[in-house]
């Protein structure tokens, strides 16, 4: 492409179009671009290089994988119309999200530990993100501190995602350093109370934190120091018990519930001074309404990728119900499946108006550390700016709930895999 055109002097991001072009130009200058960046070859390139614990955990969905396998299907019966001889000279990617003005409508999706993908954790993701400008969410299952991880994200618009204790302490902890780190918004995941039943994971005792693995993040708090040093347990000698403890405070298999929830909103609200709260997890339109009407600042359609629940409903087919009940009433996000920019475009015409994306990044982390998450997020906003250009699209408002963009078959089809593949 020609990097002079009117675009570049048009619009406010950078035209992550071109990073088309550096890799098609790369061999002229003796270089090849990292890896191929198709969902497919990157998962095949990720399982060659991590352990097979690594791999797994991954890897693995709930059960047999239906819910996974609905994700991706749901989105095959959306197909997108464009729209030709539309002054495309003239678009951009930008996005506001809770005041943050960001390249793009897509967001890191929080997840846990970082370090079996990469010694470094989070914090080449983290680093990354603030690079492109793009909103990262830390897990509390994170594998570095929080304070480590703000300050490899530096100025990044950044959100702490909660898996909130039974120990009331130890959340308001948790909360304090998030928003002294520079987090500004708290998203609470609801629907892993305990990890789904994956068949890999439990036939190779895969768990990292049993194994004193990845739990930096809680072993960094003050307030789990304490409860270390009450139980006995000396986390430099023990690292398999510190680390069962505090994942054992996290995924701790028993439920909160609504009541729970007004402690937690205040909570925040107090400590950060009212900024942002959401909740991820959400699927059903019942539970939509109820998040609503107790005041949240948004919701997160997610079915957690399909590893939580198996034989669920897909999100994205979640995401047009919900949508439809309470689009208006509070800020809508999406995730599960995201798997490049068609699909990301068919969640923003359907009502979401930003989207999180996980898998894609962490196998690029897996298979070349900073470099890959940098190349395989580069190369989504390349793919996402050039649907926008050859798709006809000025802009994200464009998009956002305008189902005119899309032709759309019924939902409810259940299709199953076959062996050869689908």
């Amino acid at each position: 492409m020609d990097t002079k055109n009117l675009n570049k002097e048009w619009r406010s991001t950078p035209e992550f179009a071109e990073y088309q072009r550096d890799n098609f130009w790369a061999s002229n200058d003796g270089n090849v671009p990292p890896f191929n960046t198709h969902p497919d070859k990157l998962e095949e390139r990720a399982k060659e290089k991590l352990s097979e614990g690594g791999w797994f955990y991954a890897s693995s969905n709930a059960g047999q994988s239906t819910t996974h396998l609905a994700n991706r299907q749901a989105f095959y019966r959306h197909k997108f119309i464009p729209r030709m001889l539309v002054d495309t000279n003239k678009r951009d990617t930008c996005h506001t999200i809770w005041g943050h003005k960001v390249s793009a409508p897509v967001g890191f999706s929080p997840v846990g530990i970082n370090k079996i993908y990469h010694p470094l954790g989070e914090l080449p993701v983290a680093k990354v993100a603030n690079e492109l400008n793009l909103p990262y969410c830390l897990s509390t299952a994170g594998s570095q501190p929080i304070e480590d991880v703000a300050k490899a994200n530096g100025e990044g618009p950044r959100f702490f995602q909660l898996y909130m204790p039974h120990d009331d302490e130890l959340t308001v902890s948790l909360l304090k350093r998030a928003y002294d780190s520079g987090f500004t918004a708290c998203i609470l995941t609801v629907d892993t109370w305990q990890l789904g039943w994956r068949h890999d994971d439990v036939n190779t005792s895969n768990y990292a934190f049993y194994h004193g693995i990845g739990a930096d993040l809680g072993l960094s708090d003050p307030v789990f120091q304490k409860r270390l040093k009450e139980a006995g347990i000396d986390p430099k000698t023990q690292p398999n018990e510190a680390g069962a403890k505090w994942i054992d405070n996290v995924w701790h298999g028993r439920a909160h519930s609504w009541e729970k929830l007004p402690w937690l909103m205040k909570t925040w609200k107090e400590i950060s001074g009212g900024l942002p709260f959401a909740l991820k997890g959400i699927q059903d339109v019942r539970d939509a309404r109820k998040a609503v009407e107790m005041g949240v600042d948004g919701i997160v359609v997610s079915n957690h990728a399909g590893r939580q629940v198996d034989g669920a409903i897909a999100s994205l087919d979640a995401l047009e119900k919900i949508v439809d009940a309470v689009g208006d009433k509070t800020y809508i996000m999406f995730d599960s499946g995201i798997r490049g920019a068609s699909d990301i475009c068919k969640a923003l015409a359907l009502g979401a108006q930003f989207v999180f994306v996980g898998r894609l990044w962490i196998w690029g982390l897996s298979i070349m550390g900073e470099h890959g998450v940098r190349h395989v997020m580069k190369s989504l906003l390349s793919d996402l700016d050039i649907m926008f250009n050859v798709a006809g699209i000025q802009s994200v408002d464009q998009l956002v709930g305008n189902r005119e963009w899309l032709d759309s078959h019924p939902a409810g089809q259940s299709l199953i895999a076959e062996k050869s593949g689908l």
